[in-house]
């Protein structure tokens, strides 16, 4: 069969400076090619797209400016002009990690056939480690931590009939994939592959962000799990120490051994699976 999928990687951006400039070459440089990439700039002023002048000559690209309402409102008006069967949002100061990604998630989803959600692992940049994605998507892997949108391959049928509820300001990506995974039944597969290099220090870990965060949390999980669910899961990450676990997590000297050890746990899962 021929590979023929054709993707659409969606950078959101203002005043990106040469994050932006990175974050799309690390597109450009793949060597699967059918691809296009839309940059939604929401009106910057720092010169970052007019830096994009030399990448803009490939005509995969498209830069798209227009004032929006924040990240979400901003990737919903990307998707409407988005032309592939996949769609990968990225965010400025992220990037593919390495030029097979592309490669080799289409080998993946021919292989596997009908999949409407491929996500792999993610490097992050600032703990300078790997960090392995849950194999397996059930409830208390939505409840805890489901794969970041960065990692995240959707199928387009899957923002056809709405696109992220921007009134989640910060949660619009966990509730959407919540959506996906309940109320649509999507064919959800994962893939060992690295698929992004984050950042980090983004928009949603800031200390405000981080009760909205904690505040959307809640009010999504009841939704889609209801309350009996949700409180039991709740309760389940208080007695794990999940805090702490966090907090060893996200500690760059520490980060390494505690993702290699999950890595192997969920190796160890899937195996005897």
């Amino acid at each position: 069969m021929e590979r023929d999928i054709m993707y659409s990687v969606i950078i959101v951006c203002l005043n990106a400076g040469q994050r932006l400039y990175e974050t799309l070459n690390s597109v450009l440089q793949q060597s699967y090619t059918n691809f296009e990439v839309i940059v939604k700039d929401g009106g910057s002023s720092d010169g970052s797209v007019e830096k994009l002048k030399d990448l803009c000559r490939d005509d995969r690209v498209r830069v798209y400016a227009r004032k929006d309402n924040g990240i979400y409102d901003a990737m919903n008006q990307a998707v409407k002009l988005a032309k592939g069967e996949y769609f990968l949002f990225l965010n400025t100061g992220d990037s593919l990690y390495d030029n097979k990604v592309l490669e080799q998630i289409t080998d993946v989803i021919y292989k596997r056939g009908d999949v409407d959600i491929i996500y792999g692992n993610m490097y992050h940049k600032a703990l300078d480690t790997v960090i392995c994605a849950s194999p397996e998507i059930n409830d208390f892997t939505c409840y805890r931590n489901v794969p970041c949108h960065q990692t995240c391959f959707y199928r387009r049928t899957l923002f056809e009939s709405r696109g992220y509820r921007t009134e989640y300001t910060v949660r619009a990506d966990y509730e959407h994939f919540l959506w996906c995974y309940y109320d649509r039944k999507a064919a959800i597969s994962y893939v060992p592959v690295v698929v992004a290099s984050y950042e980090g220090g983004g928009y949603s870990e800031t200390k405000e962000n981080q009760k909205r965060s904690r505040q959307q949390h809640r009010e999504i999980v009841l939704r889609y799990m209801g309350k009996k669910k949700a409180d039991r899961y709740r309760l389940i990450m208080v007695l794990t120490l999940a805090p702490l676990r966090s907090a060893v997590a996200d500690n760059r000297y520490l980060s390494g051994a505690y993702n290699g050890m999950k890595t192997a746990l969920y190796k160890l899962r899937n195996g005897r699976g």
